[in-house]
């Protein structure tokens, strides 16, 4: 606990994805936030690294915001937001 936040994380090969999030907010919702947005990057980096995450951070956060929207989970549709991040790039 952090404050009145909770943070919640998910370790994927060495890298952590971390979320803060309200005390009252669901746990498994966010454990799967993170899992649908690591399953983005990594189909979008086409199997994704640390690399990828450190030398293409604006391309990050363009899935942060195609997913996420003031911190609330918008979009939870894998193939809408790969179509519109392959648009955004073309």
């Amino acid at each position: 606990m952090f404050r009145n936040f909770k943070i919640i994380y998910r370790r994927y090969a060495g890298l952590y994805f971390c979320i803060c999030v309200d005390v009252n907010d669901n746990n498994l919702a966010y454990l799967e936030a993170i899992h649908n947005f690591v399953e983005v990057l990594n189909e979008y980096f086409h199997n994704v690294c640390e690399l990828d995450l450190v030398f293409n951070f604006y391309k990050v956060y363009t899935v942060v915001d195609e997913m996420f929207l003031a911190g609330e989970i918008r979009e939870t549709s894998q193939t809408k937001v790969l179509k519109q991040l392959l648009m955004l790039q073309s």
